[in-house]
């Protein structure tokens, strides 16, 4: 399927989908980026952050695949436009409300409302794109996850060092209802678009194999083992490495940087490198045919990354984050993108919802493990742990990627 396949341009849909997915990440990745070293602001105590930082990930494994479900016998807009609606209220409620309970509450709708839109917003991508261009595709849409998540992150750490932690919150509510409106207004419906791709939109050349099974698990184990390292470890553990080496305040150039601002700053960093990878290693994943070849590259880096982090040097976070942001790009897109191909149409919003659900347990379990090892191991345990699971999926990377096309996998 070329573009001129479709009744309308493709960007038509990325934009309103790229800009409401952006829009409603500010109040999670600020929330992420801030509660480890405001939660007094909060009113909660600092052994119910793992908890906290993980409920929404959790209520994610029940609904993902029931979701996912319904995206493939509903219209797209029916299910993508309330969620992010509900984004915003959870978003709103972080803002007006003190304690456990309240923030709870936020926690587990902001679950229920990406579950939607993350689900959705992939479905809507894969419904625009073939295998010929789909890395292109998704590795843009992962774009505007990254820059959703960079702008929170930083964005977030700003207005909570200026303004306090409940106002920075109403602006990111603010924020992701403007993504809402956009999406109200402008998102054409795409679930009819399957129906008008021509039998030939498979593209010649990417590998077909005879062991779908365990090569499908892998690509569960690829987005699980990225979310288990960088949403569940690095992004819940950073603004304590900070804290650790510079203290509340960093002198940076003459200038002094709050650890909320600082710690924005580096997971903003990570999501704006991030952005730049998934498209290009999705684009390069299209022109060799080989998206498993790509995955191998794009793992490399992100062994790097952790290994300088477990040594906890003074400039350690300045080349490991852009190093882990890499991998996370190229992973990201391309399990996505993986699954894409090896799936039929009818069955695609369905498997994206078991593969978020591997991905949501992986990144739920994550700051739960990372906060329990942290006085054992302190946090050098954490990050060679997440080195050494990057260095298992880039064993089952080059396993696959040097497969021939059609030769089944030993048992």
């Amino acid at each position: 399927m070329t573009n001129s396949d479709l009744p309308f341009s493709p960007w038509r849909v990325m934009l309103p989908v790229g800009l409401g997915t952006a829009l409603s990440l500010i109040g999670d990745t600020s929330l992420y980026a801030v509660l480890p070293t405001h939660y007094h602001d909060a009113a909660v105590p600092l052994a119910a952050l793992g908890i906290l930082l993980s409920a929404n990930r959790f209520i994610r494994l029940a609904l993902n695949g029931p979701v996912g479900m319904l995206y493939d016998r509903l219209p797209r807009r029916l299910l993508f436009v309330p969620a992010l609606f509900v984004g915003a209220l959870s978003t709103a409620i972080y803002a007006l409300t003190l304690g456990f309970w309240p923030l709870l509450v936020g926690r587990l709708l902001w679950g229920i409302a990406w579950v939607g839109i993350w689900v959705g917003g992939n479905t809507i991508i894969l419904d625009i794109s073939h295998a010929g261009n789909r890395g292109r595709w998704v590795g843009l849409y992962q774009t505007a996850f990254y820059l959703g998540s960079a702008g929170g992150a930083m964005l977030g750490g700003f207005l909570t060092d200026g303004l306090g932690y409940h106002r920075a919150m109403f602006v990111g509510a603010m924020l992701t209802l403007a993504g809402a409106l956009a999406a109200l207004f402008f998102l054409p419906e795409t679930r009819g678009l399957r129906a008008q791709q021509p039998a030939h939109a498979h593209r010649p050349g990417l590998p077909v194999r005879a062991n779908r099974r365990a090569e499908l698990a892998s690509v569960f184990g690829l987005l699980g083992v990225n979310r288990l390292a960088l949403a569940g470890m690095l992004l819940p553990t950073l603004g304590l490495l900070l804290q650790t080496q510079f203290g509340q305040t960093a002198h940076l150039a003459g200038f002094a940087v709050g650890v909320a601002t600082l710690t924005g700053l580096g997971l903003g960093a990570n999501g704006l490198i991030s952005m730049v990878a998934a498209p290009l290693f999705g684009s390069a994943s299209d022109r060799l045919a080989s998206r498993w070849r790509v995955a191998a590259g794009g793992l490399l880096p992100g062994i790097a990354g952790f290994g300088l982090l477990a040594l906890a040097l003074p400039a350690g976070p300045l080349l490991a984050i852009p190093l882990t942001a890499v991998a996370g790009g190229s992973n990201q897109s391309l399990s996505t993108a993986l699954l894409g191909d090896m799936s039929a149409e009818h069955q695609r919003g369905q498997r994206l919802g078991v593969l978020f659900t591997f991905g949501d347990l992986a990144s739920a379990v994550g700051p739960l493990l990372a906060y329990a090892l942290i006085p054992l191991t302190g946090l050098t345990g954490v990050y060679l742990l997440c080195a050494g699971l990057f260095g298992v999926m880039l064993a089952v990377a080059l396993r696959w990627s040097i497969l021939p096309a059609g030769q089944p996998a030993a048992a």
